[in-house]
Formats: structure tokens, C-alpha cells, sequence
């Protein structure tokens, strides 16, 4: 088992920027990539970006540019750090650990950008 804990979400007004954390506990051993996802009401979860065991990286195109992924192994923590933010960046964020056939979820935090 993986246990996911996010942190960092709030409100911020448009153009600012955010950090979210992810603390991961348990099996983490295995797990292959890690990753954050979002969901806006009334919209399917997407996949903000992620990052591999090894290091790589991948975006979605909405965010690349603004947001940079990132993790501190000695402190199993993983990070998403948002620039430029939009309305349309509002949604619950999600962490995500993924093993060879299992994935595991955080419980959200929740990102509002307004004015």
C-alpha cells in the first residue's frame, strides 16, 4: 500500500503562481511514476504532468511552459510548481503513484484562480 497525502492548494488570483506537495508513505519502493492529475466540475480527470523512476518528464500541452514538476527523494515528496496561473487551471489536484499493476490516489487539494 501507498499513502498519498497532498498539501498547497488555495486561492490565488490570475498570473500567480503555487506549489503543491504530494507526501508519499508506505510501499513506495516499486512505484514506477508518480504524477499529478486534475478535475475541474463536470469535467473527466486529466493528467497535469508526471514524472518516471528515471527522471522523465511529460506535460500537458495546457500547462507546459507554466507548470514544472518535480521530487526530493531523501524526503518522498513530490511537487508541482504552477506559474501564470488561469481560471481555467481551477480544479481538485490529484497525486498519483503508479506501480507495475496498481496505482494509488491521494485525497485532492483543491486550486481556485480568481479575481
Amino acid at each position: 500500500q501507498v499513502q498519498l497525502v497532498e498539501s498547497g492548494g488555495g486561492l490565488v488570483q490570475p498570473g500567480g503562481s503555487l506549489r503543491l506537495s504530494c507526501v508519499a508513505s508506505g510501499s513506495i519502493f516499486s512505484i514506477l511514476a508518480l504524477g499529478w492529475y486534475r478535475q475541474a466540475p463536470g469535467k473527466q480527470r486529466e493528467l497535469v504532468a508526471a514524472i518516471t523512476r528515471g527522471g522523465l518528464t511529460n506535460y500537458a500541452d495546457s500547462v507546459k511552459g507554466r507548470f514544472t514538476i518535480s521530487r526530493d527523494n531523501a524526503k518522498n515528496t513530490l511537487y508541482l510548481q504552477m506559474n501564470s496561473l488561469k481560471p481555467e487551471d481551477t480544479a481538485v489536484y490529484y497525486c498519483n503513484a503508479r506501480k507495475v499493476s496498481v496505482e494509488y490516489w491521494g485525497q485532492g487539494t483543491q486550486v481556485t484562480v480568481s479575481s
